[in-house]
């Protein structure tokens, strides 16, 4: 044949080959690994939606946190499941709260890792919201001084960076705000900037128990068809004091994690959600697909369309396969 074309195929010759030419690479520390923490003793319960999540008791945390050390993530988001919840969430700021003695007991044990707090109270409330509730409505300004009194026991406790995902207009500021008060000015904010009303958050809710009572979410999370409002979330956060910005969810949301990468010059960071995580396990346990390559080409996708860090449930088992590969 005497045809004119480009053989990019030269370079996919061989294992090697491919290698020094890979333009996005995964690292354990790219990953920040999810754990929900529980009231009692000796708990190690899995979530039935979420094979390989447990709900763990603090007196097995340490068990596995040094798994997680030892693999070598460095971040971890601690999320509580507590026994007792009212209509204000008392608990989420509360100084003996779970949240705030896993963080501190993580700390004293593993004091280089970083420990990221969420700051929420869809956990901590009897009707699931993340808000106060008044006449089946989400209060927003009455939930900040909340947010913030939950962001300043946190930092007490230790936390190495509050995670706002509550999504209440100024809750940013309101904790920025919270937290200088208090003589926590060192602590960082990555907020939940770009949060949409999503429905691969069903096993979350399964895992915390925050399934709300009655409506939704979506007078305050975002609808999905919307791409402009997201610049305007991230915009906002900046402005009150957010240094990372999380998208959430992550894989049906690719467009827009590059587009608040090519807008905003602060780290990104995407959240690889139970429903996304739910769907690969349950298509693996039924084999039809292969797991790992599906988990790693998902992964770097991510990294590919800007982000610099992933909260992800895959993040032990994503660390695993890495070091076996090198």
């Amino acid at each position: 044949m005497n045809i004119q074309f480009t053989r990019h195929r030269r370079l996919r010759n061989s294992n090697n080959l491919r290698a020094m030419v890979r333009e996005t690479h995964l690292r354990p520390e790219d990953f920040i690994y999810p754990i929900f923490v529980v009231e009692g003793d000796n708990k190690k319960n899995e979530v039935p939606s979420m094979p390989g999540v447990y709900h763990l008791s603090l007196d097995l945390l340490n068990q596995e946190i040094e798994e997680v050390v030892s693999l070598g993530v460095k971040s971890v988001i601690l999320f509580g499941v507590p026994d007792e919840k009212d209509d204000v969430g008392t608990q989420a700021y509360h100084d003996n709260g779970i949240v705030q003695r896993a963080t501190r007991q993580v700390k004293e044990s593993f004091p280089e890792l970083v420990v990221v707090a969420d700051t929420c109270l869809c956990q901590y409330t009897d009707h699931g919201h993340c808000g106060i509730v008044e006449n089946g409505q989400v209060l927003n300004d009455p939930t900040l001084d909340l947010l913030a009194r939950t962001a300043i026991s946190q930092a007490k406790a230790g936390a190495d960076i509050i995670a706002p995902s509550n999504m209440m207009d100024g809750f940013v500021a309101a904790i920025r705000h919270g937290l200088d008060e208090a003589g926590f000015e060192h602590i960082p904010v990555m907020s939940y900037a770009v949060k949409y009303a999503s429905a691969f958050y069903g096993p979350f809710r399964d895992a915390a128990h925050s399934t709300p009572q009655f409506g939704d979410r979506k007078t305050y999370q975002m609808d999905p068809a919307n791409r402009d409002e997201a610049l305007r979330e991230a915009q906002s956060d900046l402005e009150e004091g957010a240094d990372f910005l999380i998208v959430k969810p992550a894989l049906s949301y690719l467009d827009i994690i590059r587009d608040v990468k090519n807008q905003f010059n602060v780290p990104i960071v995407a959240y690889n959600v139970s429903g996304e995580y739910s769907m690969i396990k349950a298509a693996a346990q039924n084999g039809w697909v292969d797991e790992k390559a599906l988990v790693m080409e998902m992964l770097v996708g991510m990294k590919r369309a800007g982000v610099d860090l992933i909260i992800t449930y895959f993040a032990k088992d994503a660390a695993r396969w890495i070091r076996e590969d090198q």
